[in-house]
């Protein structure tokens, strides 16, 4: 077998496994990672929307970042793998900034309905959680819709 029928088969084995359907935890770790990606975008947006204000929580959130940075790394690198394994390196990469732009651009204006002096209190109490479950909750707390509040 020449070395380009090698790599041929090589290649057609390659495509074949790129077919297969991820398994669902593989789709739920995917899932959560996005969530943590979220959470810190909104947070890191968020503190930059409120640093003139008297619930300034920049601090907070670089604590937060630097406590969480080995988990949003992970959460990042999965991210990326996945958007290159669908698109390619290079539009793989493009589409990810895409995706990490629109979540900042939904934080530009402030959290949909939290104040500066609550995402203050959250950011300071998440730089303290150690979980990355417990993390993946927060996440889908904060980034869900807002609580519903009985009306009579």
């Amino acid at each position: 077998m020449g070395i380009f029928t090698k790599t041929a088969a090589a290649l057609a084995v390659a495509a074949t496994v790129a077919l297969v359907p991820a398994p669902a935890q593989a789709n739920e770790t995917l899932a959560e990672a996005e969530k943590l990606q979220k959470l810190d975008i909104m947070l890191m947006v968020s503190s930059l929307v409120c640093r003139f204000g008297a619930d300034n929580f920049q601090s907070d959130y670089s604590r937060f970042s630097t406590a969480h940075r080995g988990i949003m790394n992970e959460a990042g690198a999965a991210l990326q793998r996945d958007m290159v394994a669908r698109h390619g390196p290079a539009a793989g990469k493009k589409a990810l900034d895409r995706v990490s732009v629109r979540m900042a651009n939904e934080y530009g204006q402030g959290h949909p309905w939290m104040g500066c002096g609550e995402l203050k209190a959250t950011a300071s109490r998440l730089a303290d959680v150690r979980d990355r479950a417990a993390l993946v909750s927060a996440a889908d707390q904060l980034l869900g819709r807002p609580p519903v509040l009985a009306a009579r």
